[in-house]
C-alpha cells in the first residue's frame, strides 16, 4: 500500500514560470533599472526569439503583457515594433479608478483619505515650496474670491488650488497618489449643490487664506493644523447630505 509523501521544512508544489513569464520579467527589469530607456526600441519579435530561444509566440505574449502594463508601446505593420514607455500620472490614475470601483468605495471613504494626507502635505508644502509655487496658489485663490456664473467653474478652481498645494510639496508619490483620488471627487461633491452653500463656500475661502499664510511663513505645523481643521469642517458639512454614501462610479473630480 502506497503512503502519501511526507511533506517536510513546509515544502508544497513548487510553480514554474512560463516562458512567456520569464522574459516578460526580465524584459521589465531591465526597463524598470534604466537598461532601456523610455523611448527606446526593443529588438523585434525575432531576434528576441532567436537570442533567447524561445518561440516567436512566447516572445509575442511577453511583449503583450508588457503592453498590459503600460511599460511599452507596440506598432504593428512595417516599420512597427516595441517601445519603451514609462508609466505615468495617468497609468497611476487607472489603476487606483479600478480599485476604488472595483471595491465600490464609497464618496465618505475618500474623503476620509483626504483627512488624512491633505494636512501631511500642506506642512511638506511649507517647508518644500518655491516662489513659483506661492504665485501659483495666490493666483488661484484671487479667481476663487471672483464671482461665478457656473458652479462648476468654482469647482474646478477649487481643485486646482489643492493641486497646488500638492505640488508644492514635492513629494511625487503623495502628489501622484493625491491626484489619483481627488479626480474622483467631484461629481459626488456636487450631487446636491445646496451642500456648497455661500456660507460653506465662504468658509472655504477663509481656510485657504489661513493655509497660504501658514505655507508662505513656511510654517509647517500650522499649515498642517489650519489644513486639517479645513477638510475636517468640509468632511462634517458633506457627512449631512446623502452624497456622502454614493458609490464612486466613474472617474471623477474633487472639490
Amino acid at each position: 500500500m502506497n503512503k502519501e509523501p511526507q511533506v517536510k521544512f513546509g515544502l508544497g508544489k513548487i510553480r514554474v514560470p512560463k516562458a512567456p513569464e520569464i522574459l516578460t520579467n526580465y524584459l521589465r527589469e531591465r526597463i524598470l533599472d534604466g537598461t532601456y530607456a523610455a523611448g527606446e526600441s526593443l529588438p523585434t519579435e525575432r531576434e528576441m526569439a532567436e537570442v533567447s530561444g524561445l518561440s516567436r509566440a512566447s516572445v509575442r505574449e511577453a511583449l503583450r503583457m508588457l503592453e498590459t502594463e503600460g511599460l511599452i508601446s507596440t506598432r504593428l505593420g512595417r516599420g512597427g515594433g516595441s517601445a519603451v514607455q514609462l508609466p505615468g500620472q495617468d497609468a497611476f490614475d487607472r489603476t487606483i479608478d479600478l480599485f476604488v470601483r472595483a471595491q465600490r468605495v464609497r464618496f465618505g471613504t475618500l474623503v476620509e483619505v483626504r483627512e488624512a494626507i491633505e494636512p501631511q502635505l500642506a506642512r511638506l508644502a511649507a517647508s518644500n515650496r518655491t516662489d513659483a509655487d506661492l504665485n501659483r496658489l495666490r493666483q488661484l485663490y484671487a479667481q476663487m474670491e471672483q464671482p461665478f456664473a457656473v458652479f462648476t467653474d468654482w469647482v474646478r478652481l477649487n481643485i486646482a488650488w489643492h493641486d497646488a498645494v500638492a505640488a508644492a510639496s514635492h513629494n511625487p508619490l503623495l502628489v501622484a497618489f493625491w491626484r489619483a483620488i481627488s479626480r474622483m471627487m467631484a461629481s459626488a461633491a456636487s450631487l446636491d449643490e445646496a451642500t456648497n452653500t455661500p456660507e460653506l463656500i465662504a468658509g472655504v475661502l477663509h481656510a485657504h487664506a489661513r493655509v497660504l499664510q501658514a505655507i508662505q511663513a513656511a510654517d509647517g505645523d500650522a499649515a498642517a493644523r489650519r489644513m486639517g481643521r479645513h477638510i475636517a469642517a468640509y468632511s462634517q458639512a458633506i457627512r449631512r447630505q446623502a452624497a456622502i454614501d454614493t458609490v464612486i462610479s466613474a472617474n471623477q473630480e474633487s472639490t
